[in-house]
């Protein structure tokens, strides 16, 4: 009777053993293809010649499950927001209209009052400061926990995602160069805007005559070449 008591616990450790180690070794499949998964999406992002269309479905999809999964929406979600914050932050700088501001072809079609010009320095002057705003947040750890926190996880997989995922923080902050490049483009567009004031202010007093702007008022012209030659 002993004997059989005691095959019949042997059997049910076996299977506790056996059920424990095949959730542990699954939990580690999970957190493997959850670490692959989001170390090449970085390599995408990264990239030197960027595929949208690779990363978006990388963004779009789950390859996880349960808690693993949560941290994954999380990361993506992150991720999401602050690559097309970039991406807003990339197309603005890289937007031709802003050095064609002060042309004498922007003079011919948008003078003397310029009113096209203004406002498209006013919205795009108030959107990169809003991109600047926002990049810097994302690059603080109460941002990066935002996607996490109030998820309802184990300790674990909120340390998973802030250590291995995110990682550290006070590097990334010291570097200023996306924030120095939107103020250079913020002091373009604030100079441009100051040259348009001052011309539409003084319209009897420059006229456009062939390719170059042409003043009768030695005082405004040193004015505005001043400003020109600050750019």
């Amino acid at each position: 009777m002993k004997k059989k008591i005691l095959i019949v616990l042997l059997i049910i450790i076996v299977i506790a053993l056996i059920g424990v180690g095949y959730f542990v070794f699954t939990d580690m499949q999970q957190e493997e293809r959850l670490k692959t998964e989001l170390s090449e999406l970085n390599e995408l992002v990264n990239a030197e010649n960027i595929d949208m269309d690779a990363i978006n479905d990388r963004l779009d999809r789950i390859v996880t499950t349960g808690d693993y999964a949560v941290v994954e929406n999380a990361f993506k979600s992150y991720l999401r927001e602050n690559f097309n914050n970039s991406i807003q932050i990339a197309e603005i700088l890289n937007d031709e209209k802003i050095i064609t501001l002060l042309t004498v072809e922007n003079y011919k079609s948008d003078g003397k009052d310029f009113p096209e010009s203004k406002n498209y320095i006013t919205t795009t002057r108030s959107t990169l400061e809003d991109c600047k705003n926002k990049y810097t947040e994302f690059l603080t750890e109460e941002k990066t926990m935002y996607y996490i926190n109030d998820k309802g996880l184990d300790s674990y997989y909120t340390d998973l995602y802030k250590d291995e995922f995110i990682g550290d923080m006070d590097s990334a902050t010291q570097d200023t160069t996306v924030q120095d490049s939107i103020d250079d483009v913020i002091e373009i567009l604030d100079t441009s805007e100051e040259i348009l004031n001052l011309l539409s202010e003084n319209q009897n007093s420059w006229e456009i005559e062939g390719e170059n702007i042409v003043f009768n008022s030695e005082s405004l012209s040193n004015e505005y070449n001043e400003l020109i030659s600050s750019l």
